[in-house]
């Protein structure tokens, strides 16, 4: 009950808490994939207890495929963040390209860092692609996933122009597949003075849905354009929706 009539302060006060003994089993070397994938799944149910109604779908393409993919989708709030190793970590080991500075965050570090994920600047580009093809095969190619929010920032208009090609490049220099990703987590607010903070929608929805996986060929232009209409055609339902 007192999630759904405070839900932004009651979860934040559970997420205070999971973040903090989550670092510091990762202080200790101890915060493994399935750890993650426990914590991730215990925000996804505050969340819900909140009043947030979830909806994943398209999970089969994952699970049909053998191997390491890259994942590229669009980037709304800290909700994906959060929710998305406990949907497929179970499935097979995973991380992110993030930009560097989470690996500097008070206590939150510990957990990422722990998580082996390849950093970015998000100020050089051509520093930032090199890094990604560098580590991103190097990580693919120990069998573990790696989910890109090529954007330039969180945003809750979907522009394509503003998806970079990095994870169809990274995906074709490793000789794996993509699965696009679209989703819709806007009932996590950013927040004004940090985007990670913002207000729970009790009354909100949120969709995740994952595409059918593309072979990249050729430069990668054809492949682009289809992550970016599947992410603009599934925007565009669920708005009709909620």
């Amino acid at each position: 009950m007192l999630s759904r009539i405070f839900p932004t302060t009651i979860f934040y006060l559970r997420l205070t808490w999971v973040v903090f003994r989550s670092a510091a089993i990762a202080r200790w070397g101890n915060y493994d994939g399935e750890a993650w994938a426990q914590s991730s799944l215990r925000v996804k149910n505050w969340l819900e207890l909140a009043g947030v109604r979830m909806e994943i779908s398209g999970i089969h393409h994952l699970e049909e495929l053998k191997g390491p993919v890259v994942i590229v989708g669009n980037h709304m709030s800290m909700m994906e963040t959060m929710v998305l190793p406990g949907v497929i970590q179970p499935l097979r080991p995973v991380t992110y390209v993030v930009k560097e500075a989470l690996l500097h965050y008070p206590i939150f570090k510990y957990i990422m860092r722990s998580r082996e994920p390849i950093a970015v600047t998000r100020i050089n580009p051509r520093q930032d692609l090199k890094i990604v093809m560098q580590q991103g095969v190097g990580t693919l190619q120990k069998g573990v996933s790696v989910i890109v929010f090529p954007q330039t920032t969180r945003t809750n208009e979907f522009e394509p122009a503003q998806m970079s090609s990095i994870g169809v490049k990274l995906a074709k220099k490793a000789g794996v597949p993509i699965v696009p990703l679209a989703l819709k987590t806007d009932c996590w607010k950013n927040g004004k003075l940090s985007k990670d903070f913002g207000k729970i929608d009790g009354k909100g929805r949120a969709f995740f849905a994952f595409g059918p996986p593309l072979v990249v060929e050729g430069k990668g232009d054809a492949e682009q354009e289809k992550i970016n209409a599947f992410i603009a055609e599934k925007l565009s339902h669920w708005s009709e929706m909620v």
